[in-house]
């Protein structure tokens, strides 16, 4: 089994979703990165997805783009981040990361070198965010060549021809996007992605991991009441690295906060009454 696999089957036995926080690697200096990833993990996240700063990230609205560019004036560079990936790996042998870039790193590399260098910094799935599913079957091969999981983004607007396609392609989940637009916590998240879900299991997809907009625990029982195996944070998190002065303690307690929403609904609800 995938590491993806082992963590929905232990949280299915539980009655609980994913978890996943995001975070870009670099940002604001490498050493700081590695600790604010021990800190996701130290706060409950069950996934952990990151992405290689790039200068033209379309799919990131504000805050992570902002990130993205702090991480490029440090100097951080794709192999740093694949060497900062294998020392969490080495720290953290059981929880899936994923990464979540765009085409032009990867082509710049070679897809077969690119992969190949994923898999050896102990990468889980790749989602390449510019890449519509239409395009993305060079991509996913290579991937799956060196045990990678390709994973590729749903809306609840997808036509149903093209989530079946997806559904052939994805390993490990799928990203289901809560709106249409950029990464970011400030706008309100939408709702009714039950037939996204279902449709996606239908088609026999991977479970389905909700992201862009989850800051709040409401947003994460929404998601998960809706039928997702799981949420993704990005923006929230990113934003507490650029603000708090104590940046893991943040985030830890943040993730902590987020994670205790994925629970049993008996349990977050005594959890949010107490």
């Amino acid at each position: 089994m995938s590491r993806y696999d082992e963590m929905f089957a232990r949280l299915r036995t539980r009655g609980d979703g994913a978890f996943g926080g995001f975070l870009m690697l670099g940002d604001p200096d490498l050493e700081t990165s590695l600790g604010l990833l021990d800190a996701l993990v130290a706060g409950g996240a069950d996934m952990i997805e990151v992405g290689i700063p790039f200068s033209d990230p379309i799919a990131d609205g504000p805050v992570i783009q902002a990130a993205a560019v702090r991480a490029l004036e440090a100097g951080v560079t794709p192999a740093d981040c694949f060497e900062l990936l294998a020392a969490f790996r080495a720290r953290h042998p059981r929880i899936p990361v994923g990464l979540l870039t765009y085409a032009n790193l990867v082509l710049a590399r070679g897809r077969e070198a690119f992969y190949r260098r994923c898999a050896s910094a102990g990468i889980d799935s790749v989602l390449v965010a510019d890449v519509p599913a239409a395009e993305a079957e060079p991509f996913a091969g290579a991937a799956r060549d060196h045990g990678i999981a390709p994973v590729l983004i749903a809306a609840a607007n997808t036509p149903d021809a093209v989530l079946e396609r997806i559904a052939s392609l994805c390993e490990g989940y799928v990203y289901c996007v809560s709106r249409a637009g950029v990464t970011g916590a400030d706008r309100a998240m939408d709702s009714g992605h039950e037939r996204l879900f279902q449709a996606l299991a239908a088609a026999g997809a991977p479970p389905p991991v909700l992201g862009f907009g989850i800051s709040r625990p409401e947003h994460v029982r929404t998601a998960l009441d809706s039928g997702a195996a799981g949420v993704i944070s990005g923006s929230a998190i990113v934003r507490l690295v650029e603000q708090a002065g104590d940046k893991a303690a943040a985030v830890r307690a943040f993730v902590a906060g987020l994670k205790a929403a994925t629970a049993q609904k008996e349990v977050a609800r005594e959890a949010a009454r107490g």
